[in-house]
């Protein structure tokens, strides 16, 4: 494995001219330049996030003609199917349109596909079913911009469908009914980074903003929608959009309110993750509440994780979070046996030395979880991935990638070998036969023998601003955290620095390592998680380091703390590349 270089952002000369006609700090003013926050009403948006900056959601293409249609079925007594996706992100859009229309006093029915058997977005048995149950309109969410034979099947049976989706357009997109997606390239709607069930969230405003026209809120309460945000700020931080924009507006908000959220699967995930009664971060609902939510539709009951999102007693959701809490411990030992499978038993024989991609493949791995799988192989080898079960001959599974390798253009490109794909820029799924597994292999590593340049496979830390330890106060890192949510698009600040004296060194609990540092007169612990490796004989040495500043909270006292995510001796080279300027 390849170590990481530390890449420092290059300065800018604006910074200091930014700090003072703002009046935040200098270190501030970097951080916000590095993330592409060049002036001082930019910063006043994305410092103060208010909900009165959404953007209108008439904006967004085919909405006007979708809440036609979806208001119309309402008035006809229409029987309507929200039609989701097995992930956090499709179970949260499903969930805030289904509890949306049950407080409008509508009654409405809901479809999550299993992953295994039915595998993802619309299929003709599923809208088979709905006939059956009567169904005269289907709402997709997180899904349907690529389905386009399997509603025209749906419309033959004499169902309408709206869709709404965040995915990529296909090439050949020629709908064939409302699609409201943000990635439409005649869409007036100027943010293009929604997760799915932000574009669900828009639909239900744009559906009130209609009926409000049309007196229905004299007669019943309006919803208000500042309710369900708690349930689009999951959704969102478990995609993995960007946190900017629309995304950090709504987030923000979501944040505050699943605090005290009105969904009872929400408050239950909470009592069993420990964050009852605490101040929650976006880590918080990346790393423990959405993996939970995730887990059933990757290995087991995919309804359950949506039955807690809906119900209003507190005992079943209790119990549902339970089963999910088991079922994301039962998630994570299928996938940990699967990449010790690829690095145990595949990795040594295939020689991976030299390629600019990897796939993997073998007949009996669990298809839920490979997505997980193919992140942690590519966590570890900087190198775009594609993981792969094959079962009655064929073949489906996930990728991920890196900067510099587009993976969904990339499968575009390779269409002709599959049965079918989607996806983004940093994840994809795919389906194909077996017999062309190797196939994909070589031609995948074509392209981005093209495309990759050496400097692309090594990994880095971005680095974004020097400091000595003087700089870190209780004020100075609290300050720094104004920038929160942190996550896609708006990464945790980090800092270099250099020279620092260890004054202890010890191992804590499975594989940290925790460190007192000392750099003149300011003295401050460090912590870095599993990382415990890289220990050696530190104490009463001299070493460079990388990290994110943070407030440890203990026993009611609260100090700085350094959360270190990489350290290197100071007598020697550097990995920071200082050659990184401005010119």
């Amino acid at each position: 494995m390849t170590e990481k270089i530390w890449r420092l952002l290059p300065s800018s000369e604006n910074s200091q001219k930014l700090a003072c006609e703002t009046g935040i700090s200098a270190v501030k003013a970097r951080l916000l330049i590095n993330r592409g926050i060049l002036n001082p009403k930019d910063i006043e948006t994305f410092l103060f996030p208010k909900l009165s900056g959404l953007i209108d959601p008439m904006l967004l293409k085919d909405m006007e003609e979708g809440t036609a249609l979806i208001i119309s079925a309402i008035e006809r007594q229409v029987k309507i199917a929200i039609f989701g996706d097995y992930d956090a992100d499709g179970l949260t859009a499903t969930a805030l349109l289904f509890n949306f229309f049950a407080e409008l006093g509508i009654p409405v029915l809901y479809y999550i596909p299993d992953r295994i058997d039915e595998g993802y977005s619309l299929n003709t048995q599923a809208i088979e079913m709905l006939h059956k149950e009567n169904v005269g309109i289907v709402i997709t969410v997180d899904c349907g911009v690529s389905n386009k034979r399997e509603i025209e099947y749906a419309k033959s049976l004499g169902m309408e469908v709206v869709v709404t989706d965040h995915h990529q357009i296909p090439e050949d997109f020629a709908p064939v009914c409302p699609v409201i997606n943000p990635n439409r390239a005649d869409s007036a709607f100027s943010f293009r980074s929604l997760a799915g069930v932000g574009v669900a969230f828009f639909l239900a405003a744009g559906i009130r903003q209609c009926i409000r026209n049309r007196g229905w809120f004299k007669k019943v309460p309006e919803p208000d929608l500042r309710h369900y945000l708690d349930l689009v700020a999951l959704g969102t931080i478990a995609d993995m959009v960007p946190l900017t924009g629309q995304n950090r507006i709504i987030v923000t908000a979501g944040i505050e309110a699943i605090r005290s959220s009105r969904w009872l699967g929400i408050e239950a995930m909470k009592k069993i993750c420990g964050l009852e009664n605490q101040p929650l971060s976006a880590a918080d609902i990346a790393f423990k509440l959405a993996p939970r939510f995730n887990a059933p539709g990757r290995i087991g009951d995919n309804r359950a994780a949506i039955l807690s999102l809906v119900t209003d007693n507190y005992s079943s959701a209790l119990n549902t979070a339970m089963k999910l809490d088991s079922m994301n411990s039962e998630r994570q030992k299928i996938e940990g046996a699967i990449v010790e499978d690829i690095e145990t038993n595949i990795i040594p024989s295939m020689g991976i030395e030299g390629k600019r991609t990897l796939l993997f493949s073998k007949q009996g791995w669990h298809k839920g979880v490979l997505g997980i799988v193919a992140s942690k192989i590519l966590e570890k080898y900087h190198r775009p991935t594609i993981v792969l079960t094959v079962k009655n001959g064929i073949a489906s599974g996930s990728g991920r990638s890196i900067d510099g390798f587009n993976l969904h253009e990339s499968l575009t490109r390779l269409k002709h070998l599959f049965k079918k794909f989607g996806g983004h820029y940093h994840a994809a799924g795919c389906t194909l036969e077996s017999r062309n597994i190797e196939l994909l292999a070589n031609e995948l590593e074509a392209l981005a023998t093209v495309t990759l340049k050496d400097e692309d496979l090594v990994p880095a830390i971005i680095v974004d601003d020097r400091l000595r330890l003087s700089q870190l106060t209780m004020e100075s890192v609290n300050d720094i955290h104004t920038l929160e949510p942190f996550g896609s698009g708006n990464p945790e600040p980090v800092f270099y620095s250099g020279n620092l004296e260890v004054m202890d060194s010890r191992v804590v609990g499975d594989n940290h390592l925790k460190l007192r540092v000392r750099q003149g007169d300011a003295v401050h612990d460090a912590i870095g998680f599993n990382l415990a490796g890289t220990s050696g004989a530190l104490q009463g040495s001299l070493i460079n380091m990388v990290y994110i500043p943070e407030i440890n909270r203990w026993n009611g006292t609260e100090r700085v703390q350094l959360r270190f995510m990489d350290l290197e001796p100071a007598n020697g080279s550097t990995r920071l590349r200082t050659a990184i300027v401005k010119n």
